[in-house]
């Protein structure tokens, strides 16, 4: 029977790569919140499974058994690549790479041939347990050994992206990351936008996270400091959790046998170097988290300058979320019409 694949109208993630790579660890950690040594306990997939995950974009994420060869008669191929907006290729660096990348670059070039727009992503997976030193010889040695097949393949035109990554860190979210804003058509508008609150408010850093995933999908224009980022995460773990645990608290108080509705999310926390976070709940699973630095000596200016300061961070934060509701409107309207459209022609 013929293998079909569903495609999604918005964002797809394919992820591939030879077995016992990662793959499914990937997913678990990343999109379920399992723990890293969790993972160790996996068994290996044996067929493909897809997940949607609702946030600022519909993502699908499906993953392809490793073992299986995609290019035999009982696989839609053509139908598999051509509905996909990124291949996320996993290589297992601690183990013999070299057949992983003659498999990468026939994929790529089967891929690419079938959709010029495919954005192709090699994760370079399980470095927690390399030496500095090593991970960067095996992140030069793959990039020139992939670019050398390409090249024999008259590919030398395929932009690829590498990525160092470990799911006992932040790398694998920070790779995934950069991975999903590729997906998202707004992201010009997006980053404009937060680069407006950030002028307007004070804000060293501010991060659009989606919750679930602590993937975040837009930031503004200034560089990404992985400590910031860790930092902003983690904050959104603390403030869910405290969350829930005042919300139970008041049910049983209550004694309430259903949960009270949660009121939209605001927390600030002042962290001991004079720096605050601040988080703002936004749509569809979102949360604003802001760095804010205050460098005034004097405490209690300090304490006042901050009052007023989230105050007026409060108002910015509110007019972009209308803005954020705006965009994620049309963009849903877009994709209505274009699948009118579509399903009209055919």
């Amino acid at each position: 029977m013929e293998q079909k694949v569903e495609s999604d109208t918005n964002a797809t993630i394919l992820l591939m790569g030879l077995r016992r790579g990662g793959k499914s660890s990937i997913c678990k950690v990343v999109f379920h919140n399992m723990q890293p040594l969790d993972t160790l306990y996996l068994e290996s997939t044996l067929k493909p499974t897809s997940e949607q995950f609702l946030s600022l974009i519909d993502l699908s994420v499906m993953e392809l058994p490793g073992q299986l060869n995609y290019f035999e008669p009982t696989y839609d191929s053509e139908r598999l690549f051509s509905s996909v907006g990124a291949l996320v290729y996993v290589i297992d660096s601690q183990d013999e790479y070299l057949n992983a990348l003659t498999n990468l670059s026939m994929i790529i070039e089967y891929a690419y041939k079938v959709n010029p727009q495919i954005h192709i992503e090699v994760l370079i997976h399980k470095i927690d347990g390399l030496s500095e030193d090593y991970r960067m010889d095996a992140q030069r040695d793959i990039m020139q050994r992939t670019g050398d097949e390409l090249l024999d393949l008259g590919l030398e035109g395929v932009q690829v992206s590498f990525y160092l990554t470990s799911i006992f860190d932040h790398s694998i979210y920070e790779a995934f990351s950069r991975i999903v804003q590729k997906l998202i058509t707004e992201l010009p508008s997006l980053e404009n936008m937060l680069d407006n609150l950030v002028a307007h408010s004070s804000i060293d850093k501010v991060f659009l996270f989606d919750v679930n995933s602590k993937i975040y999908v837009a930031t503004d224009s200034s560089p990404v400091d992985i400590q910031t980022y860790e930092v902003c995460a983690e904050f959104i773990d603390i403030t869910i959790d405290l969350d829930d645990l005042y919300l139970e608290s008041e049910n049983k108080n209550n004694g309430n046998a259903q949960p009270t509705n949660r009121n939209e999310i605001r927390s600030v926390s002042h962290l001991s170097n004079g720096s605050v976070l601040y988080l703002k709940q936004m749509i569809r699973g979102l949360a604003l988290v802001a760095l804010i630095r205050n460098d005034e000596e004097n405490s209690s200016a300090k304490d006042s300058n901050m009052d007023e300061l989230l105050t007026v961070i409060d108002y910015n934060v509110g007019c972009f979320k209308k803005s954020l509701m705006k965009m994620w409107e049309s963009a849903k309207f877009k994709t209505a019409v274009n699948t009118a459209n579509g399903n009209g022609s055919a």
